[in-house]
């Protein structure tokens, strides 16, 4: 049996100058956190389904390099990713790239077998797999 996980959002008004608010009853993580056209799109506070969704990547893809590294022995000391997802205007919105950068500390490791293993967690973690229709890059450091 797997898991299921929610989310909710709630909108009042029209697209530009409506207002909505998303939560995540379940951590408690988000509740009632704005997100609209200009949190979107502008720069007023406030979260978007872009910024969200990096945050999901982040973590899923440094959860699924974790457990690579482990799997082949080496644990990590210390992993930190960046996610960037991309909003492309041209014929209507798209999520048009993601680039995932990751510096890893791992004592023990080459750079041909880091690389492997970050490459595979990039392929494979699950969020990877959902958005596979964009266009996802990787750069992987390991650091000294």
């Amino acid at each position: 049996m797997g898991i299921s996980r929610h989310a909710t959002a709630h909108w009042e008004g029209d697209l530009k100058s409506g207002k909505g608010r998303l939560g995540t009853p379940q951590s408690g993580l988000m509740n009632d956190t704005p997100y609209g056209f200009n949190t979107r799109f502008g720069d007023v506070k406030g979260t978007n389904p872009e910024e969200l969704i990096a945050a999901a990547h982040a973590g899923c893809f440094t959860m699924a390099l974790a457990a690579r590294l482990t799997e082949a022995g080496f644990i990590p000391a210390s992993l930190d990713t960046r996610a960037d997802v991309d909003l492309s205007m041209e014929g209507g919105p798209t999520l048009s790239a993601i680039r995932l950068v990751t510096k890893a500390s791992v004592s023990g490791i080459d750079e041909a077998k880091f690389r492997a293993l970050a490459d595979d967690a990039k392929q494979n973690c699950p969020v990877s797999k959902a958005l596979s229709a964009v266009p996802i890059t990787l750069e992987a450091e390991l650091l000294a």
